[in-house]
């Protein structure tokens, strides 16, 4: 005697839902699997691919270090610079600051190129980018103008970060420079109102406050 009791009949019709369900939607169903087959394939590709990058500008600026070592200026140089145009947050970085501690760069306007084109083209934590910002008013400090010296170190003065004592203290040095001494004591004294402010920063600001009142 077949077994029709209520629940058998429950489960005939809800494979029968299913089964029409899928009739309806197989294409869609199909689309979806290979979709998300392709997409799980181009994620792998792409780790892969950007992994073996990395390691290729790793071994590269490897080799640039080497070539320093050797007195191969001009190849060294060259290498960095492809690395630095590649666009990699770490190494191009790296490479930049590689090359301006070794002094491979002399002209003005090709460094500042280089350094608003790695500030524009990668994407870095907020210190990192602002060591940069740092960095490069430390450089401009000897050509900009004095506006656009303030326009670029603005972003450290106006806003909290671990380099905005660094930042006032460039600043306080530039109109030291420059004998203008009230301008020079408005930036020494702000190092002093600094939440945090490291204590080797306050005391040469306090130092060249002092240096200051004795002219």
């Amino acid at each position: 005697m077949e077994n029709n009791t209520p629940e058998t009949q429950i489960s005939i019709y809800d494979k029968g839902k299913v089964k029409k369900y899928y009739e309806s939607y197989k294409n869609y169903i199909i689309f979806f699997v290979i979709a998300l087959f392709l997409l799980f394939a181009f994620f792998s590709f792409y780790t892969d691919e950007k992994s073996k990058k990395r390691t290729s500008l790793s071994e590269s600026l490897i080799e640039a270090k080497i070539d320093l070592e050797k007195d191969n200026t001009n190849k060294a140089l060259i290498s960095l610079k492809k690395i630095i145009y590649l666009n990699d947050s770490t190494y191009s970085t790296l490479s930049f600051f590689l090359t301006l501690d070794q002094n491979l760069i002399k002209d003005y306007t090709e460094l500042s190129i280089l350094f608003d084109h790695l500030l524009k083209n990668n994407e870095f934590k907020k210190e990192m980018r602002n060591l940069l910002i740092y960095k490069k008013a430390i450089f401009n400090s000897n050509f900009a103008t004095e506006s656009a010296l303030l326009e670029e170190i603005k972003p450290l003065i106006n806003k909290d970060s671990i380099w905005k004592s660094h930042a006032l203290l460039l600043l306080g040095d530039y109109f030291v420079s420059k004998e203008e001494y009230l301008k020079a004591k408005d930036f020494y004294t702000q190092v002093l109102n600094v939440k945090n402010t490291l204590q080797n920063h306050y005391d040469e600001a306090t130092i060249k406050l002092e240096k200051i009142a004795e002219k």
